[in-house]
Parts: structure tokens; C-alpha cells; sequence
């Protein structure tokens, strides 16, 4: 049998097993067509997984059809062991063979030419003999491998599967394309070392590129953040008109251009963290999703940004007390809710308490004329919300495995008990960042700012 010179796998077994799920999620790619339905894979489709130090493939498969026939044929046309891999080459290039066998020739085709084997069976299924056909022929090929145990709907047969696949290959591992977070995947993959000592030092280049490339989204994740907030912290809308009274018509066409711009806004930074993550094909609507029926529901904001208790805190230590005051804030571990004296909490009752948002301005142009006017916002917890609700897609978006096609609903982050893992400095620097951008001051490490809380599990 022939060795390639970079890694590369070939993914085979019985119809229906996660195959091309498993494929899907090791290489980062929506594409793969994903489905219930037996026969979704005809032909043996290769998917490269690159990085700046190297590459390798998994070759997406048809399942085996008629594994004991082939079998057969194949001690038919072979006399001994050492025969087996002139035989298998027969069996590929023979006409008839790709007529009658041609989801076996298609997945043997590429383990001849040199790839290792990742044989994917179904845990919550019983083993069979039946299966032992197909075993036996993959140990016909010589090639190096390993078997995977797709948990599809339970791990009832698990132990089964691990004593019988045991018999017939070098590595046996229980993977779930679906749950598989990146820790479990770069797992798997150092583990492919093993099959072929050859790709030793190309895999090891590839995990590690992996790693780094991981870091790099995180970090372009971050800037993605701080563009969305400091552009709707500072947006505004306005219009022109010849009079006072036109101006004042003019408000609630100014009112729905602000707020669809902002909507807008906050879509495209979620599109553009998918697109990140390589999830663009990910169905998503921020209507349908587990956030606050709207960006401007303000009786939902304690929920999405700081409580009350917390703004008074941020509103401390961004300077609206003195230094005593802050030092009685950021007392103890708890997120600075030591005992705050009840006349700061009047003096900040105003805008704490505050349900208003927006107010449309009418005001006289210098020149002649009037404008309407709307934002920017300037509601102390605006920021946190915007920060609130993208951590929240954030998190769900880094551990979306590409197996999964489902739209994002689940509910996995709760902004304000992440706050109290950051330690002082970093909630000082976040609320001092927020609190100036409220102010429409510029904040020129805010990618730094942000770091911690992208940092939290």
C-alpha cells in the first residue's frame, strides 16, 4: 500500500453513521452535505483543512453497501496475505467491480492510494456480525487506523462497540460531531499521530496552527465589538427641514431610520462573527433568539447589561464619587456590592431609574431652518447591553460545531455573573471604557478593555 506524504483520512462505514458529520466538524466546513437519508454521500469527496504550517484531508465517503460480497470476491481472487494488496488494486480498477460494487470501490479507492482509515460506527445501535465484513476488508488494506464511536442518540452500546472494534483496530475513541467542543476536536486530532508516525511532525504543525488560528479569531472577535460599540454608542440621525413644524413631523421618520440603523448594525457584527467562525450558513434572528425582544427594551436592560446595584458601582468608579466612596465600592471579591451608602444611591437614582431613552430634538440651524435630531444614547448601561448580548452570541457561536445545523437559540451566558469572575482592575478599566464612550470620548485600548471577558469560560 502507498503512504502520502501529508496526512490524509479517509472517513468510512455503514450508511448513516455521522460520516460526513464528523467530516464536517473536523474541518470546519457548512458545506458538507449533512442528512438522515441513506446514500446523502455518492462519491468520495476530499475536504482540506489548512493552516500557515501545514494541511491535511478527510476524504468524505459513500457507506458500504455490500461489504460481504465484496469480501468475498476478494478471497475469491487472492491466494494469501501477502497477496491482499495486488488484490484490493484489482478490485478498484476492475470494470465490473465499479459497476457492481461502486460505493465500495469509491470508498476503498482513496486507502489504496495512501490514506489512513477513521471507520465511524453508531453507539446507539448494537453491534452486528454484519459489520465484521466491513472490518475485516479495511484490515485487508494494511493502512493505518483508528475507529470512531458516533454516539447519534445514546451511548447504550458503547462498551459493545469498544471490545469488538478493539479486535480490528490500532485506536478506538468515543466522538460526538455534534458536542465535540475545539479542545475535543484538537484531541482528536493529535491523537492521528499514532496512526502514522510518518505525519508525526506535519500534525503537530497543524494542531498548533490550529491553536494559534483559534487565538486570532478570538482576538478579531474583540475588534468586532469594539467597532459595534463605539459605532452605536456614538450614532445619530438627523433631517433638515424649512420650518419648526415640518421639523416635528419629521421625528418619527428620524425616530424608525435611528433605530433601523442600529438594528442593522448589530445584525451585520453577528454576521461578520459567523463568518469569522466559519458559520455563514448559520440561520439566526436576533427576534427569535433568547436576548431582549429589542436593543431599545429598556425595561429589559437590567437583565442584558448591569443591574442597578452594579450601575452604581461602574457610575462610583468611573469617577461620580469620591475616592472613599470607591474605595468602599471595590471592597471584598463580590462584584463591588459592599455597602454603599443610601445617599449615592439617591444621587444616582436619576439616571439609574430611568426608562427613557431617546428624546427627538428640535433645534434651529445657524444658517436658517431646523433640524430633527435623535441619539446619540447616552443611557449609562447602553454599552453593556451591546456588550451583554454579543458575549451571549459569542459563546454559543465558538462552540457551534459545523455538524450542527440548527439556528442559534440557546441561552449560555450570563453577562452580569461573568462580570464578578473579572478581578478589580479589569471591571474598573470596562466600566471607566464604557462609561466615556457614553460620553462620546474616543477609548483607544478598547480591544485591551474587553480581553477578560472574552477570556472567561
Amino acid at each position: 500500500m502507498k503512504t502520502n506524504t501529508h496526512p490524509q483520512f479517509a472517513v468510512v462505514g455503514h450508511p448513516n453513521k455521522g460520516k460526513s458529520s464528523i467530516v464536517s466538524t473536523l474541518s470546519h466546513d457548512q458545506s458538507i452535505a449533512i442528512s438522515n437519508r441513506s446514500g446523502t454521500t455518492e462519491h468520495a469527496t476530499t475536504y482540506t483543512v489548512e493552516t500557515h504550517s501545514g494541511y491535511y484531508e478527510l476524504i468524505d465517503t459513500p457507506g458500504f453497501q455490500r461489504p460481504t460480497r465484496v469480501l468475498k470476491w476478494l478471497n475469491e481472487h487472492c491466494q494469501n496475505a501477502s497477496e491482499r494488496a495486488k488484490t484490493l488494486y484489482e478490485f478498484i480498477s476492475s470494470p465490473q467491480c465499479q459497476e457492481e460494487f461502486r460505493d465500495e470501490v469509491e470508498l476503498l479507492t482513496p486507502i489504496v492510494n495512501g490514506a489512513a482509515i477513521l471507520y465511524v460506527v453508531d453507539g446507539s445501535r448494537p453491534y452486528g456480525v454484519e459489520y465484521e465484513s466491513e472490518m475485516e476488508i479495511l484490515r485487508w488494506t494494511g493502512q493505518p487506523s483508528m475507529a470512531l464511536i458516533n454516539p447519534i442518540e445514546n451511548g447504550q452500546f458503547v462498551d459493545e462497540w469498544s471490545s469488538a472494534l478493539a479486535q480490528y483496530f490500532k485506536s478506538v475513541r468515543l466522538f460526538n460531531p455534534f458536542n465535540a467542543d475545539f479542545d475535543k476536536q484538537i484531541e482528536l486530532l493529535k491523537t492521528f499521530v499514532y496512526l502514522n508516525p510518518q505525519w508525526a511532525d506535519s500534525l503537530n504543525r497543524i494542531t498548533d496552527g490550529l491553536v494559534n488560528k483559534r487565538h486570532s479569531q478570538k482576538s478579531e472577535s474583540i475588534t468586532i465589538l469594539a467597532h459595534l460599540l463605539e459605532d452605536l454608542c456614538a450614532h445619530q440621525t438627523h433631517q433638515k427641514a424649512v420650518t419648526k413644524t415640518q421639523a416635528t413631523k419629521l421625528k418619527p421618520v428620524v425616530m424608525k431610520n435611528y433605530t433601523q440603523w442600529m438594528k442593522t448594525r448589530e445584525h451585520n457584527a453577528i454576521e461578520e462573527l459567523l463568518a469569522l467562525y466559519c458559520h455563514s450558513k448559520t440561520a439566526f434572528s436576533l427576534k427569535d433568539l433568547d436576548l431582549p425582544p429589542d436593543l431599545f427594551d429598556c425595561e429589559e436592560w437590567y437583565a442584558w447589561g448591569l443591574n442597578k446595584k452594579q450601575l452604581v458601582s461602574a457610575s462610583t468608579i468611573a469617577g461620580a464619587a469620591s475616592g472613599a466612596m470607591l474605595d468602599a465600592a471595590i471592597a471584598g471579591s463580590s462584584l463591588m456590592m459592599g455597602t454603599i451608602g443610601g445617599g449615592l444611591i439617591g444621587a444616582t437614582g436619576a439616571w439609574i431609574g430611568a426608562n427613557s431613552l431617546l428624546n427627538a430634538r428640535i433645534k434651529g440651524l445657524p444658517l436658517g431652518g431646523f433640524q430633527a435630531k435623535i441619539g446619540p444614547i447616552t443611557n449609562r448601561n447602553f454599552p453593556f447591553v451591546v456588550i451583554g448580548r454579543f458575549l451571549h452570541l459569542y459563546q454559543q457561536i465558538i462552540n457551534l460545531n459545523h455538524a450542527d445545523r440548527r439556528m442559534l437559540t440557546q441561552s449560555t451566558f450570563d453577562f452580569q455573573k461573568q462580570l464578578e469572575l473579572l478581578d478589580t482592575d479589569a471591571r474598573k478599566a470596562i466600566f471607566n471604557g464604557c462609561n466615556r464612550l457614553v460620553k462620546q470620548k474616543s477609548v483607544n485600548n478598547l480591544d485591551e478593555l474587553l480581553l477578560p471577558l472574552f477570556n472567561l469560560k
